[in-house]
């Protein structure tokens, strides 16, 4: 039996989803809950207020009209009670009249069994206590009135609160069915490029902002990823390439050195010398990018002057520069910073020698610095072949090479390891081309020491 692991993303999509419905019909329940029960307390407190005074109103009604009969006669002996006791019971009240010393005058036949509230109000003629109209309500009259208008009231809110919860659950269904729909999609897109498909994309969605911004960079990751992995075949490709020549140049040496047909002279040592730094200088390179990428580089920063590192590594290339017919200008104006020198050096170095192979017989390489506010500023400008502006953003990426840097030696992470090393220093390097043949110019900002 398969275990929950096994479980595909529409299942899963879809218990989100029950959990989402469930969630939202859990909130508005309560609200509708708390709304009802205040709702139905603050009514059945009006209703009962009304009710009250209604009840006031009648007693004293009632207590006039005792008062009237009393004043007839000034007596109760001879007063017209029984006319007050029916109009009382057409109200649904049953009523006792007392004398003032308390003594029952005349009693409605239900009074005895009314079980309603009781109202005593006073009969008082011309400011003369005379006596006391006991009124209780029945169960007809004001007193149904009064529990029909409650129960009522009562069953238009638990009406309401039932259609809102169901109205709240149909919304949490459609709410939780849009928020889970483009979830799914991502799911089983990520399974798709975790089981080796690096085509498959989420795309388009019909969903809440958030949910398309998730989208559209899950896209983007995966192209990166895709980019980055034939980045890695094409570094396979390249450095099998810029191995392969080293080393069988050293192993056909070696074998006519072994054989007798070639004589140890200084020339073929020599030859064999330079395929050997050749090697030593592409592992050297792969090892400065993993440091820099591993964050290994221990930066002793200090005091110095970005044109003074600017000379050092140009007369370091100036034979170079001279051997391929490239013209080299200096503009370099005091930029004073605080960095690592030694690889600040690496980081000129590297620029250099990028605009170096790039750059044809004849052409110019002007290097320049400057301080710039509170910025010091190094450029490498060169009359080179010039970078494609579909290229340009991916200058500085790993083993990245690019059409122009198709039939040149290299392992493309010059660019790179000087990104990272000016990144650890807390600066920017930046590319710049107008296209094919019109040059290119990095551009090295730092902190002004």
């Amino acid at each position: 039996m398969p275990g929950p692991e096994a479980a595909g993303p529409g299942a899963r999509g879809g218990t989100l989803g029950l959990r989402l419905a469930l969630a939202f019909l859990g909130v508005a329940l309560a609200a509708v809950a708390l709304l009802a029960g205040l709702t139905a307390a603050f009514a059945a407190a009006d209703v009962s207020h009304l009710a009250n005074q209604q009840r006031t109103d009648l007693a004293r009604a009632v207590a006039l009209s005792a008062g009237l009969a009393w004043d007839q006669h000034n007596t109760w002996t001879n007063a017209d009670l029984p006319l007050v006791l029916d109009q009382a019971a057409g109200t649904g009240a049953a009523v006792q009249i007392r004398d003032q010393n308390g003594r029952i005058i005349a009693t409605s036949p239900g009074f005895a069994g009314a079980a309603g509230p009781q109202t005593s109000p006073a009969i008082v003629v011309r400011g003369q206590h005379v006596g006391t109209a006991v009124v209780r309500t029945t169960g007809s009259g004001l007193g149904a009135a009064d529990r029909v208008l409650k129960t009522a009231l009562l069953r238009a809110i638990a009406g309401a609160a039932g259609l809102a919860a169901l109205l709240a659950l149909l919304t949490g269904l459609a709410v939780a069915r849009r928020i889970t729909r483009p979830v799914i999609r991502l799911i089983a897109v990520t399974r798709a490029m975790a089981g080796g498909d690096r085509a498959a994309r989420v795309g388009e969605i019909r969903a809440a902002g958030e949910l398309r911004e998730l989208a559209a960079a899950f896209d983007q990751m995966a192209g990166t990823l895709d980019r980055q992995e034939q980045i890695r075949r094409n570094l396979v490709a390249d450095v099998a390439h810029e191995l392969r020549t080293p080393i069988a140049i050293l192993q056909a040496g070696h074998e006519a050195l072994l054989d007798g047909v070639a004589e140890p002279t200084p020339a073929e040592l020599g030859s064999l010398r330079d395929e050997v730094l050749r090697l030593a200088r592409m592992v050297g390179d792969l090892q400065t990018l993993a440091a820099a990428d591993a964050a290994a580089l221990n930066l002793t920063r200090k005091p110095a002057d970005l044109a003074g590192l600017a000379a050092a590594a140009a007369d370091s290339l100036a034979r170079r520069f001279e051997a391929a017919g490239i013209t080299l200008d200096r503009e370099l104006a005091a930029a004073p910073i605080l960095a690592d020198p030694r690889w600040l050096h690496q980081v000129i170095t590297n620029l250099l020698t990028n605009s170096l192979k790039f750059t044809p017989a004849g052409g110019r390489v002007t290097i320049t610095t400057r301080t710039t506010g509170a910025r010091a500023e190094l450029q490498v400008a060169d009359t080179g072949q010039g970078i494609p502006a579909e290229d340009l953003p991916r200058v500085f990426d790993r083993f990245f090479r690019g059409q122009q840097a198709s039939q040149i030696s290299g392992s493309g992470i010059g660019l790179a390891i000087a990104a990272e090393l000016t990144e650890a220093h807390g600066g920017r390097l930046t590319a710049a081309s107008e296209g094919p043949g019109l040059g290119t110019r990095m551009t090295l900002t730092l902190p002004a020491g």
